[in-house]
């Protein structure tokens, strides 16, 4: 389905270097990018990010949370500036943003792609997908938890995100920057797109992934364990790379920026 299109807010870097797009992971914004900004740009590429519809500085209306929806954005951002010779990287949620941009709009302006600590190829667990990581009872504690109470939720939800059982792995400021970006969301396309990110089957989405791929997982990760997703991801697509970062959770572009940012900046010279 696709849905009318919204004002987004969108951070370029501007420059007359190969584009990289960052699209963000859930429930975040655009900010959530810091620690690559720049020094992408200081390699030399000119760098988008933008927020997700209902998210940090976006429009927030009641529909278009679905994939289909949101690949179209992400194609409205590419159109608007002109980029030729992309790179798109996913972080999360937006790994699926990538999937389902390739297999809706193509690879005519698509250098390569990244999968971040990405949702696909399908988390929700069921019996054609036994691998998937997300069981729908989980599910359905965590939506249930969101709609209860929301500053809960994101406060326990970001520890998660950056934790290794129960050590966090970033400074309590830099946690409380996620918390800050998570109040931005509006409720309504936090819970759609949490509907989403769980229950999208990216499997033949990937089929149409035919560009250069980088899949960069930590392998603590918790939120989107890394056997489920990133394992799988790497394995479906004939034409990509690994970097498996030890000992990082979910949110490794900010606690593990060094390796993250070195698997990235090399790929994305390729």
């Amino acid at each position: 389905m696709s849905a009318e299109p919204v004002k987004l807010h969108i951070d370029d870097t501007g420059g007359t270097g190969r584009p990289v797009v960052l699209i963000h992971g859930w429930p975040l914004a655009a900010d959530s990018w810091s620690e690559q900004i720049g020094p992408l740009s200081d390699a030399g590429h000119r760098v988008i990010a933008y927020d997700r519809r209902g998210f940090g500085r976006s429009e927030k209306p009641q529909d278009g949370y679905d994939y289909d929806a949101l690949a179209d954005d992400l194609d409205q951002v590419i159109r608007s500036l002109d980029l030729q010779d992309v790179t798109l990287v996913g972080f999360s949620m937006g790994g699926g943003e990538v999937a389902r941009y390739a297999s809706r709009h193509g690879m005519d302006r698509i250098h390569s792609v990244v999968f971040a600590a990405a949702v696909p190829p399908y988390l929700m667990q069921s019996s054609d997908n036994p691998d998937g990581p997300l069981d729908e009872e989980t599910f359905q504690g965590l939506r249930g938890s969101l709609e209860e109470d929301r500053e809960s939720f994101f406060d326990e939800f970001t520890t998660g995100f950056f934790s290794v059982g129960e050590e966090l792995t970033v400074s309590e400021e830099q946690r409380q920057e996620a918390v800050q970006m998570a109040r931005q969301s509006d409720q309504h396309a936090a819970l759609a797109c949490m509907d989403a990110w769980a229950h999208t089957d990216f499997r033949s989405d990937l089929d149409a992934v035919t560009v250069p791929a980088l899949v960069i997982h930590g392998d603590s990760d918790a939120t989107v364990p890394f056997e489920g997703s990133g394992k799988r991801t790497h394995e479906a697509l004939a034409d990509s790379e690994l970097a498996l970062v030890n000992g990082a959770p979910h949110g490794l572009n900010v606690s593990h920026v060094t390796e993250f940012n070195a698997a990235l900046i090399p790929f994305l010279a390729r």
